[in-house]
């Protein structure tokens, strides 16, 4: 049986993979496993990103929560960031986000913050699930005033607007810039940031309806962010994805400015400023070669670890370091939140902007972008981990490996949050690296089907 837990959560389809039965167990061992030993009557708050699904969900979660004893605070519709550091500020002793994050609107998902707001590690995720599957037995339920209560605090977002305003005061006074919030969670605390801090803001995909999280918008799909920071003239465009927790941009030219060149510049603006601990970003095995060229050239040291914002933030923590991320936007200053922040990203790259009066297409020309072709193999959700069994697929991927060698490289993984193989290659010629990732996808596709 497949690992309940992925590299982001519990996700799935909402209402038949996530469905209300589950999400109740994971309240109900989740309060459990995070609050045992504690002497108190433990207190776990939850926040939702703007799915249809959310409110359904969050209610036999909390009612989860209740059952065994601990209290729940509601939070409503919340950025992911916001609620890990709502979580360390109230000192309670852990949170919850029902979010799917960058998927479509019909899936959702269930992710744990421990008490320090971080994510859990793959031990404690493990003996919620084991939990979950033994049937809770052991687990004594109480009855009358030992049943939790559920609060409500949907104020709570304002808190997350004041703390970003303060973590970095920057002017942003003259600069125009355009964001594309993804009909998500960010609808309102990026907007109340920015304009607070005096920005000219163009605000696109401001309006959720509960079903049009993601949909042609957002940092999946920025095409008409690109259109739109041409048209309006914008010094940059920003682009969120449903909760938030992570962000690319657009330059003045329309182009797109990835995780990678994001933390490119501002890790070396953090070196200049001596705020770079050990001179190192860490980064996972998809990272752009061409950031690895960067920081050899700018004696910037990156550390990589595999695909999961999890492992980048266990390398930081467990070595010292203060900037990581990935590629696709998550990207973690461990100094002031403790997982990916969104909308605290764009404003340490806004802050680079201000302080040294150069323009995003400039920034951004501090690494060369290699070509890369990344394509999606969707494939049976059981067999996703299993793709080398195939003797066709991995005799292809041994070819391919010899074909790249010393011109590029080739990585195949099963994504963690959905029923996907993702197919990269990396190499000289965009037209041939296209060609080929489409057609292992397609092999793959066919094969595992």
């Amino acid at each position: 049986m497949s690992r309940m837990f992925g590299t982001d959560g519990v996700r799935g389809v909402a209402g038949t993979e996530l469905t209300i039965d589950l999400a109740m167990k994971l309240g109900q061992a989740g309060a459990y496993v995070l609050t045992k030993e504690k002497a108190h009557q433990p207190t776990i708050i939850v926040g939702c990103d703007t799915r249809i699904s959310g409110g359904m969900l969050a209610n036999a979660l909390m009612a989860g929560i209740c059952s065994v004893g601990a209290n729940a605070v509601y939070m409503g519709v919340i950025p992911t960031p916001a609620i890990a550091y709502l979580t360390r500020k109230h000192k309670v002793d852990a949170g919850v986000v029902i979010s799917a994050s960058h998927n479509p609107m019909e899936f959702n998902g269930i992710k744990f913050f421990n008490g320090e707001g971080y994510k859990l590690s793959d031990q404690l995720e493990d003996e919620i699930e084991a939990l979950i599957k033994n049937g809770m037995k052991d687990i004594k339920m109480p009855i009358g005033s030992g049943i939790g209560r559920i609060n409500y605090r949907l104020d709570a977002r304002e808190e997350y607007v004041f703390f970003m305003k303060k973590t970095v005061p920057v002017d942003l006074c003259g600069l125009k810039i355009v964001i594309d919030c993804a009909e998500g969670a960010s609808h309102y605390t990026a907007v109340e940031t920015l304009k607070g801090l005096g920005a000219s803001l163009v605000a696109i995909h401001i309006n959720p309806d509960g079903t049009n999280i993601n949909a042609n918008c957002g940092s999946t799909h920025m095409d008409e962010l690109r259109a739109r920071v041409v048209y309006e003239k914008a010094d940059i465009g920003l682009a969120f994805d449903g909760d938030a927790d992570r962000l690319l941009a657009v330059d003045e030219r329309g182009d797109v400015v990835d995780g990678d060149q994001i933390m490119a510049i501002i890790g070396n603006y953090m070196k200049g400023q001596g705020r770079l601990r050990q001179d190192t970003i860490v980064a996972t095995v998809m990272s752009n070669l061409g950031f690895t060229i960067m920081g050899r050239q700018r004696g910037i040291h990156i550390e990589q670890t595999k695909v999961g914002d999890r492992y980048v933030l266990e390398s930081m923590v467990a070595n010292g370091y203060n900037l990581g991320g990935e590629q696709s936007g998550h990207i973690i200053f461990l100094d002031e939140n403790t997982t990916g922040d969104g909308l605290l990203s764009a404003l340490h790259l806004l802050e680079v902007m201000v302080n040294t009066g150069r323009k995003l297409s400039d920034l951004a020309a501090v690494m060369e972008v290699m070509p890369q072709a990344l394509v999606n193999a969707k494939v049976p959700t059981h067999k996703k981990d299993k793709y080398m069994e195939y003797p066709e697929i991995a005799l292809a991927i041994e070819e391919l490996e010899r074909k790249f060698a010393g011109e590029g490289r080739v990585l195949i993984r099963p994504s963690g949050t959905e029923p996907l193989v993702r197919v990269m290659i990396e190499g000289k010629q965009q037209e041939v690296i296209d060609r080929e990732a489409e057609t292992l996808a397609k092999l793959i596709s066919e094969t595992m089907l």
